[in-house]
């Protein structure tokens, strides 16, 4: 081959990679909000942007065109999180929480198990993260179908498993519990409660792969197997006392990783960093919309927060994470939450 044609094509891709990056950063210098909004510079962004629609259409373009000039006005504002561009920005908020979001759920449940002792932030770690112990698992998409009370349910069994050492890279059916949870008061697509899901899998008898029972992204028939099932959950769920994120923080560091509830509102579809933190969503058993898992808990720029992994793909957020005030019960974080009782052992400090 001719040696000139390498050195072409190297120097015409590190052009482009350069291009790529100046334009990424004038991208979020406008986002951050400097320079003058115009439509030349909306349409320039948008050009450049991967929309999950298939065509490109003007609608489109208003709903992005609009979405960024809610980002800006947001980024210039004085908040303790930012915004920027995602996958969503030209979906409006009703579209989104048609796609993402599940119905909003009455998730007061009674405790079945109450903790022996009580718990006291003096007693633990001022932060901790589970993910820097190796138990969680990557980041997964529910794609378009509420079922993210599948992904908080499993995501919570996988780090748990992975905890009491009973097998790792071990990764559950999010689609068996869409396809086959609906006796517990689960709606597929529609919803569901990670506590209500533990149940099923006990009473099923477990719970298979996600490689033998792949996701679909849409209700189906239930296939279960019971015998090539890969996990179970002996003992339903344990349910933090509502409202009590004291407790939240002392079961989320001597258990594990715990499946939490909150609600979506306008806004947070782009979040991108720092800790979610605002004052017009809603508090009560009633309005959560969205199930996702609590992996740790710290203080940034003097906020404390939980940090948590969402189910929207590594690509949204940070990573696929994002942190949410901590201590004042924001979106009704601490009022619907969960993790499984695996085995017996994890019923010490525990009553019923």
């Amino acid at each position: 081959r001719n040696p000139m044609s390498k050195i072409l094509l190297v120097s015409c891709l590190l052009a482009l990679s350069l291009a790529n990056l100046q334009l990424n950063i004038r991208y979020r210098s406008f986002i951050n909000g400097e320079g003058v909004f115009t439509e030349a510079t909306a349409r320039e962004i948008y050009s450049h942007f991967h929309s999950p629609y298939t065509t490109k259409s003007e609608l489109r373009f208003k709903i992005f065109s609009e979405s960024l000039i809610e980002i800006r006005n947001h980024n210039m504002g004085k908040h303790s999180w930012r915004q920027g561009i995602n996958d969503f920005t030209d979906m409006t908020h009703e579209e989104f929480a048609e796609q993402r979001l599940m119905k909003p759920q009455e998730c007061s449940a009674t405790n079945r198990y109450k903790i022996e002792k009580k718990p006291s932030l003096q007693a633990i770690p001022a932060s901790y993260e589970w993910n820097n112990f190796g138990v969680v698992t990557p980041v997964k998409n529910q794609g378009s179908c509420g079922s993210c009370w599948t992904f908080s349910t499993v995501g919570s069994l996988e780090a748990h498993w992975n905890l009491l050492g009973k097998g790792r890279n071990v990764t559950f059916s999010e689609q068996q519990l869409v396809d086959c949870a609906g006796d517990f008061d689960n709606h597929g697509c529609k919803g569901g409660l990670p506590s209500h899901a533990f149940e099923y899998i006990r009473y099923a008898g477990g719970i298979e792969s996600d490689v033998t029972y792949p996701y679909t992204a849409k209700d189906g028939q239930c296939v279960f197997r019971r015998s090539i099932a890969v996990g179970y959950v002996r003992h339903g769920s344990f349910n933090i006392t509502q409202g009590d994120e004291v407790e939240l923080a002392e079961r989320l560091y001597n258990a594990g990783p715990v499946a939490v509830s909150f609600q979506v509102i306008s806004g947070f579809k782009a979040y991108t960093s720092g800790v979610y933190k605002v004052d017009n969503c809603g508090k009560t058993t009633q309005d959560v919309n969205h199930a996702v898992l609590a992996t740790g808990y710290g203080t940034e720029s003097g906020v404390d927060f939980w940090n948590v992994k969402n189910s929207w793909g590594a690509t949204w957020g940070n990573a696929g994470y994002f942190k949410i005030a901590r201590g004042a019960n924001m979106c009704a974080i601490g009022q619907c939450n969960s993790y499984p009782l695996i085995d017996n052992d994890r019923l010490e400090g525990l009553t019923q």
